[in-house]
């Protein structure tokens, strides 16, 4: 099966897609184009789903960088392919043949571009990362590898959407601590819960941190099964485990 990458005119001419689950090798509740080896699936189905992704940004597997993502601000700057993961939950480089990667089954994956300056980021932000500035972290890295704020394009790929995040009061209250101004991200649920905008209150964080261009592919990765895969889904259809959709950029 062909895969099918999604793509952001924003972040055109760099090559970069966010993946979703087809065209894989994996089978059973892993089913597409896993490519998280920290999950259970069959590691070699992993490394092939993998080849399969890379070649599609026209490179050899070890070119894919990634990191061992720990729901953090941390950025780490890459020169060459790393010899092991490093704990962080973002990446950016100014060397042509990486592509920087990030794994999600729910979290933001966000691409980032300066071209005219030749800086590239990637950065995995779920509710805690985007709330501790893992994405002002990344824009900051960028800039000292040369890029200029105003000409970075951020691309939020695929990740839950506000109708399938419920959350409960203390999650609210975390958020609240910080701003009251992230209330507006928080809709009323049944009963004492609320529905969380976790794209909606990325993208705010990335317009107020100035950034050129910020948007979001608007795909919701709870509620379409057939092309992504979901941990909160998982989590409700009481499998064992899920899958994890890859996104990359390159220079």
């Amino acid at each position: 099966m062909t895969l099918d990458i999604l793509t952001h005119d924003a972040l055109a001419p760099l090559r970069h897609g966010f993946f979703t689950r087809k065209g894989g090798a994996s089978s059973g509740i892993f089913s597409g184009l896993n490519c998280g080896f920290g999950s259970s699936d069959q590691s070699e189905a992993v490394a092939m789903n993998r080849a399969r992704a890379a070649a599609a940004l026209d490179l050899p597997p070890q070119m894919l960088v990634g990191a061992h993502q720990i729901h953090s601000a941390d950025v780490v700057t890459v020169s060459a392919p790393l010899e092991s993961m490093p704990r962080a939950d973002a990446l950016v480089t100014r060397t042509p043949g990486l592509a920087l990667t990030v794994l999600t089954a729910d979290c933001q994956s966000v691409l980032f571009a300066d071209a005219e300056a030749g800086v590239i980021g990637a950065a995995h932000a779920g509710w805690r990362g985007a709330l501790q500035g893992v994405l002002e972290a990344t824009l900051e890295a960028m800039e000292r590898l040369g890029a200029r704020r105003g000409q970075i394009a951020a691309v939020i790929g695929p990740c839950i959407s506000q109708r399938a995040y419920e959350v409960g009061p203390e999650f609210l209250d975390a958020f609240l601590a910080e701003d009251d101004r992230y209330g507006r991200f928080f809709a009323n649920g049944e009963g004492d819960r609320y529905l969380f905008d976790l794209p909606g209150f990325g993208l705010f964080r990335l317009r107020e941190a100035g950034v050129g261009c910020a948007e979001w592919t608007r795909h919701c990765t709870y509620g379409d099964p057939g092309r992504f895969y979901s941990y909160r889904r998982s989590v409700h259809q009481q499998e064992a485990d899920y899958g994890r959709l890859i996104s990359a950029i390159r220079l």
